[in-house]
């Protein structure tokens, strides 16, 4: 009888052996996310062994896109968050481009600069708003979602906030860009650079619809550095300032 308990045992071993063996040649080719999900419904393993769960893996990488988020919204919303970052500096409208040269020439670059900076202010005071809805769309995330976005490309969640967000981003921001644009004096500015460029003789007629111009650049602004922090908690050990993250993404 111990004979054979002996022999059952060491079967069960070498079949335990066999699978773990077959499961780490898998689990090779595949991401960080099927390592710890799929090891955990094949073994029942748990927080104690030292292998990640499936709710650590969800809540890791919702953590890491809150941080990421807030960080972004404190960044540009801040005075010259926007203005003094070369990568997302607003410009004049493309369709302003020939009163800026010609009002250059004639010695009247400051009126379309005073212009471009108050552009600038105005979807730095509008940014906040991006809060709330970043706050939402990570409390929406499906484990489908976090599967995906665990699985994909570095800039996966940043697109996922694109998708989800975009349409009402745009909506919450626009009313605030067009009473910023009024208070900063950015109307006021438009109306004397447009004045002095019909001042002068035989230039062709132009318009520009300032308030949608500072939606779309704003929110490719905030849209650039949340894929910049997404990279970067991903990437970087120094980003991760949690337990919670250095754990899910040192795995």
């Amino acid at each position: 009888m111990n004979c054979f308990n002996i022999k059952y045992k060491w079967m069960i071993q070498a079949v335990v052996y066999t699978t773990l063996i077959f499961s780490t040649q898998v689990f090779a080719g595949n991401s960080w996310f099927n390592k710890g999900s799929e090891l955990l419904k094949s073994f029942g393993t748990n927080s104690t062994t030292g292998e990640l769960t499936v709710e650590e893996i969800g809540a890791g990488l919702k953590e890491a896109l809150k941080v990421g988020s807030k960080n972004v919204v404190k960044q540009l919303g801040a005075e010259d968050g926007f203005n003094k970052d070369s990568n997302i500096h607003i410009p004049l409208p493309q369709s302003l481009d020939s009163v800026k040269s010609m009002l250059d020439k004639v010695g009247m670059s400051s009126l379309f600069e005073d212009l471009e900076l108050k552009l600038n202010r105005a979807a730095e005071n509008a940014t906040p708003k991006a809060k709330k809805l970043f706050r939402d769309a990570i409390s929406d995330m499906s484990f489908e979602d976090v599967k995906q976005i665990y699985n994909g490309p570095d800039d996966a969640a940043t697109q996922y906030f694109k998708e989800k967000m975009a349409p009402d981003l745009a909506l919450e921001m626009k009313p605030v860009i067009e009473t910023s644009l009024s208070q900063v004096g950015a109307v006021r500015s438009y109306d004397n650079m447009m004045k002095s460029y019909k001042s002068i003789p035989f230039v062709p007629d132009v318009k520009a619809n300032l308030s949608d111009h500072v939606i779309e650049k704003g929110m490719d602004g905030i849209f650039y550095y949340m894929a910049q922090e997404e990279v970067a908690i991903r990437q970087n050990p120094a980003k991760r300032t949690t337990e919670l993250l250095k754990k899910v993404f040192t795995k």
